[in-house]
């Protein structure tokens, strides 16, 4: 099982999964590699493997990407390698990525796939909270809200919609689904007794 989380910048993924991933022993992120220069508290390895234009291109020469993407003028992809090791290692990968990408995941690994699209509460809420982060300027947060407008444009693509009104409500839905997927007859090893002949 993976589980796939997209929604627009600033509908709280991150703050939602890393509570998830307290609940949840066996999720483990799968860290993604960007283009993008690292953010003040960002660590390499930990947030992103941060690299630059030319090693991107050799890694996507090399198909090391199960998904990339161009998002907000930087590219981001998950390493096929990356994933591979969590799932040895009888973990669950977590991925948080654009829709972009989700698409890209869900069309090669289909079954394997839970996929998530969580939701600000509301065009305003969003607004507030990209403004709260204090991170970008006025720009960057108009182009954020033009893309949230054109992500939630694919979220009929996704099994499950989680609307991020209450950080523990979020965490709470995600881990309903989680359960619920681990019950599902495809995933299990097969019946503990065998039906009467």
């Amino acid at each position: 099982m993976i589980l796939l989380i997209s929604g627009p910048s600033g509908a709280g993924k991150s703050t939602v999964y890393q509570e998830l991933m307290r609940r949840e022993p066996r999720l483990r992120f799968s860290v993604s590699t960007t283009t993008r220069p690292p953010r003040a508290g960002e660590t390499e390895g930990v947030d992103y493997h941060f690299v630059d234009e030319p090693a991107f291109d050799r890694l996507v020469a090399a198909d090391a990407f199960l998904e990339w993407a161009h998002v907000h003028d930087r590219r981001y992809g998950t390493r096929r390698d990356h994933v591979r090791q969590l799932e040895a290692a009888g973990h669950i990968p977590l991925l948080d990525i654009d829709v972009q990408g989700g698409q890209q995941v869900l069309a090669q690994l289909g079954g394997d796939v839970v996929s998530v699209f969580v939701w600000p509460p509301s065009w305003q809420a969003l607004e507030e909270r990209l403004r709260g982060r204090g991170t970008d300027t006025d720009e960057v947060i108009a182009t954020r809200l033009q893309n949230a407008r054109w992500e939630v444009g694919f979220a009929d693509r996704y099994t499950y919609w989680v609307i991020n009104d209450d950080v523990a409500a979020a965490v709470a839905r995600l881990q309903a689904i989680l359960l619920a997927e681990a019950c599902r007859r495809e995933r299990l090893p097969g019946p503990p007794v065998r039906a009467a002949e």
